[in-house]
């Protein structure tokens, strides 16, 4: 049964397959560097950089179109890009053509080929919550890292302190979400436009406007979109609503994932998006 277990695929194929169509429509390539390099430096604000050694070596674990890993690259000795999805590795292959210190890995992220304990860092922003078996592939994550090697990753957030109004608009969210993932393709991507276009555009531009007049956003949904452009909008409207598996987790229950897949001196970023944390591979644990 052991076996059985190792080596059982831990992916969701229509998942997968609908990423590699949102990163084959989104690369991010036409994005304004600037744009793109706020949203980097919101996700890994509490990434240790100057702790890595040099010519660090690490992995992105499902690097989707390979927007975030253009800049880790650049950081860093040699990325490994792993993703389930060969679409999304053909695309990151274009977004990183310049880049000669990257790998890529057409690989289930429970199988990567990375050898076990031989990575200097880590990362998986975005991906984690979309995986059938979550903590299976977290513990393979953390294998690759040496003894306290850093892990950044970003899970989606579940409402556990919001009001009842915000639990029960994320309630409606979640039905809607659940029928446009399930959308026809030809059909999909126009309806997460119109959504990006009724629900994220107008939001964003209150949320900017109510900051602009001394206000705080912060109580508008999607404020922190305020300034964002309208590609990332749609972009992200699409990986919301067109994504047929997607869980989510209190603080709480991330500390406990990330703690029994080994990982110690975990720390939280106070701001969006939720939730980002790093920990570092336990030095107790046997390789």
């Amino acid at each position: 049964m052991g076996d059985l277990v190792a080596f059982r695929r831990n992916v969701n194929d229509r998942v997968v397959d609908s990423f590699g169509h949102e990163w084959s429509r989104f690369d991010n390539r036409r994005l304004d560097r600037g744009e793109l390099l706020e949203m980097f430096e919101a996700y890994t604000s509490i990434f240790p950089f100057g702790d890595l050694p040099q010519d660090a070596i690490g992995f992105d674990a499902g690097c989707g179109s390979g927007r975030w890993a253009r800049f880790f690259a650049e950081r860093v000795g040699t990325l490994h890009c792993v993703d389930a999805s060969e679409k999304a590795v053909e695309v990151a292959r274009r977004t990183l053509a310049d880049r000669s210190n990257v790998c890529f890995h057409h690989e289930d992220l429970t199988e990567m080929s990375i050898p076990s304990g031989s990575c200097d860092f880590g990362y998986s922003l975005g991906v984690l919550h979309h995986v059938p078996d979550t903590e299976r592939a977290l513990r393979a994550c953390v294998d690759r890292l040496k003894p306290g090697a850093p892990f950044l990753v970003y899970l989606y957030y579940r409402l556990e302190d919001a009001g009842l109004g915000r639990r029960l608009t994320l309630r409606m969210v979640t039905l809607l979400r659940y029928v446009v993932a399930r959308l026809p393709r030809r059909l999909k991507g126009p309806v997460t436009d119109c959504i990006a276009v009724l629900v994220y555009f107008p939001l964003a531009r209150m949320a900017a406007l109510v900051e602009k007049m001394g206000g705080d956003p912060s109580h508008i949904p999607l404020f922190q979109y305020r300034g964002r452009s309208f590609y990332v909008m749609r972009n992200d409207a699409l990986d919301r609503f067109g994504t047929r598996l997607e869980k989510r987790f209190t603080q709480a229950e991330i500390m406990t994932l990330l703690t029994e897949a080994g990982l110690d001196d975990i720390k939280f970023s106070e701001d969006p998006p939720w939730w980002v944390a790093v920990g570092h591979r336990s030095s107790g644990l046997n390789d």
